[in-house]
């Protein structure tokens, strides 16, 4: 008996220690519902809700709360990644997770699935492991991994029957292969996203209904001259090559096309420039984030950004031209009201997990959005694509928060000041996040 009650009151314990509210206080709000800063609050969170919101002076602090000082601090919500690449690999994934929710990323959106990712997305949601929430995506369906329309048709059905989020499309698929998972797609109510496989083309995949194109994928090919080959030929990486051929005036047409056919984009501009910018692989080398990454993975950037500067036909005048023309679509796209979401293909070519999102920042607004605008992209716009309860800081959202130690909307850098993050409802100080990347700094090598 006496085992018994010492049990009960052990459980006791541990679900009001759970239970137990967290109060931000006196905090500077940025809600994300408007361009605003909302000074001195007092938010509360429980059980991974955010229940209330008022100023410093009404509203009392719960008893048994756990406060964090958000004096001189700005409280947004969390990040999202919408082009992430989630492995396998125990090590490899924590590494990925954690540098992912270190840098104020609080949901990802997972860009090449495999089957272990569905019993991730549920370890995650339920705190079991470390990490942002996961939207998931099936195997890669590819000219590869798909043999006619048949196998195409059968493969969604079963990513669908598996319980994927949605379908990741790759190069490579004919036109039949690729009408018919769309068909399928589209029958079953499973978004479909990714890239534009060139027997398709931009048309193509506006008529199937296609939730986001990555990259800018097929873009530059439609801005060609009509009289030219509408795959535009070999353009090189996203058609970076073809930069000096295409016709800007087309840009108003392509856009108009994307905000009627309801299609999302994800530019990826960091992985895009960083390949074709002028910034040197040295400095690209010596980015303090690469020490969180294997030696190896940075050599291969490396070699990657090498082998793009001494391609055929690849010169900094083109690669300008590619930067200005990708750039001008951003803007073109975002005044048009297309949907635009933050991803940076990470960990991809100097892109790593979590302050990828940051240098993605950097290049929105570098096209032309305003602070604000670039940071929709990534916590309004996901919630509303997405269909979940984020991206904004009120009263009844989840409590997926970033609090920072400077102004975002007054520059954009201060995206990279985190002071600490809140993942569902669970507070994780700097220090906390410092010593979780140090693990995968000292095993980087």
């Amino acid at each position: 008996m006496r085992q018994a009650l010492t049990l009960l009151i052990t459980l006791l314990i541990t679900d009001a220690a759970v239970a137990a509210p967290t109060a931000f206080f006196n905090v500077n709000v940025i809600p994300m519902t408007e361009e605003r800063v909302v000074p001195a609050q007092t938010v509360i969170v429980e059980d991974g809700v955010i229940t209330l919101i008022g100023p410093v002076d009404a509203v009392p602090l719960p008893d048994d709360a756990k406060i964090i000082d958000g004096t001189d601090r700005y409280l947004v919500p969390g990040l999202a990644e919408m082009h992430a690449h989630v492995p396998g690999a125990a090590e490899d994934l924590d590494r990925v997770l954690t540098l992912f929710a270190a840098n104020g990323v609080t949901t990802i959106r997972g860009m090449l699935g495999r089957p272990s990712h569905l019993a991730l997305r549920q370890e995650l949601l339920d705190d079991v492991r470390f990490g942002p929430r996961l939207i998931t995506s099936g195997p890669s369906l590819n000219g590869n991994s798909v043999s006619g329309p048949a196998d195409g048709e059968r493969k969604v059905r079963e990513q669908h029957a598996a319980g994927y989020d949605f379908l990741k499309i790759h190069p490579g698929l004919s036109a039949a292969e690729y009408r018919a998972i769309a068909n399928t797609a589209n029958e079953l109510g499973m978004p479909f996203a990714g890239h534009v496989p060139v027997a398709v083309g931009l048309d193509g995949v506006f008529d199937a209904g296609m939730a986001t194109i990555d990259h800018l994928d097929g873009y530059m090919a439609a801005l060609m001259p009509a009289e030219t080959d509408r795959s535009g030929g070999y353009g090189g990486f996203f058609d970076v090559l073809l930069a000096d051929q295409v016709r800007e005036e087309l840009i108003d047409d392509v856009v108009a096309a994307t905000v009627a056919a309801g299609t999302w984009n994800v530019p990826t501009e960091s992985l895009i420039e960083q390949l074709v910018n002028d910034v040197s692989v040295a400095d690209l080398v010596s980015r303090p984030e690469n020490r969180y990454m294997p030696r190896a993975t940075v050599e291969r950037w490396a070699a990657a950004k090498e082998s793009q500067l001494e391609e055929r036909g690849f010169t900094p005048e083109i690669g300008a031209q590619a930067i200005e023309v990708r750039r001008k679509l951003i803007l073109a796209l975002h005044e048009a009201g297309a949907g635009l979401l933050l991803g940076s293909d990470a960990p991809q070519i100097f892109n790593v997990p979590g302050f990828s999102v940051h240098h993605e920042l950097d290049f929105l607004v570098a096209a032309g959005l305003s602070p604000f605008e670039a940071l929709q992209t990534g916590t309004t716009a996901p919630a509303e694509f997405l269909g979940i309860d984020t991206g904004v800081v009120a009263v009844g959202k989840a409590a997926d928060l970033v609090l920072l130690d400077a102004d975002p909307l007054a520059d954009i850098a201060n995206s990279r000041r985190v002071h600490g993050v809140m993942l569902r409802g669970n507070w994780h100080d700097y220090g906390d996040l410092q010593e979780r990347l140090q693990q995968f700094e000292s095993s980087a090598d």
